[in-house]
């Protein structure tokens, strides 16, 4: 579904949405985030940052959980792009190595937690789900699959990315062991070695 069909889902039909108030509301999300951390942001804090009433963000998004994921995915659509180098390789060590560092900041602990309430909560579930999983799931795809001549006959491209990314998620969440550069390249050369078309050559018997 593309993401401007899910937000419509999510947020309902109502009034078309003021673009620069949208803006505010967005940015003041990502500010009270960075400074209260996922648990202390309320749709007060937000309001009162961004100007605006809690009506307002009440008429565009169904809850807070809404409001910072979407402001999430577009910051993140702007600051992590899945790479375009020409080589697929490339491109998925470059992916991974940003995905650390967003992991390892503020909004690491932000993802986490909302992860978590995700379990327990049915609606916060749903707008992770279609918020950030499955728009960045289909920006990975579309980045991938244009390498497909490179990739081994077969592949299925939702098992790459869920081995691609579940890793990281699962360091994130059971904090056994640190989510370094240095895993991300051991789990790319794993998936590199499963899906390259020039690998699984060179292993036939």
């Amino acid at each position: 579904m593309p993401v401007e069909a899910i937000d419509d889902e999510l947020r309902g039909r109502g009034r078309p949405r003021d673009e620069d108030a949208r803006a505010r509301i967005l940015e003041a999300s990502l500010e009270a985030l960075e400074e209260l951390g996922y648990p202390g942001v309320t749709c007060e804090a937000i309001a009162e940052r961004a100007g605006a009433s809690k009506a307002t963000i009440y008429r565009w998004w169904p809850h807070k959980e809404a409001v910072m994921l979407e402001a999430l995915r577009e910051s993140v659509a702007q600051e992590l792009p899945f790479p375009d180098t020409g080589n697929l390789r490339e491109d998925i060590r470059i992916q991974l190595h940003n995905f650390v560092k967003l992991l390892n900041g503020p909004r690491g602990r932000v993802f986490k937690g909302m992860i978590a309430a995700a379990q327990s909560d049915p609606k916060v579930g749903a707008a992770f789900l279609s918020i950030w999983v499955m728009p960045r799931r289909e920006f990975a795809r579309r980045g991938i699959d244009r390498y497909r001549k490179e990739l081994r006959r077969g592949v299925d491209l939702e098992v790459v990315l869920d081995s691609i990314y579940a890793p990281l998620y699962y360091r994130l969440l059971i904090g056994h062991a640190p989510v370094t550069i240095k895993f991300a390249d051991q789990i790319m050369e794993l998936v590199w070695a499963g899906i390259s078309a020039t690998t699984s050559q060179h292993t036939k018997p």
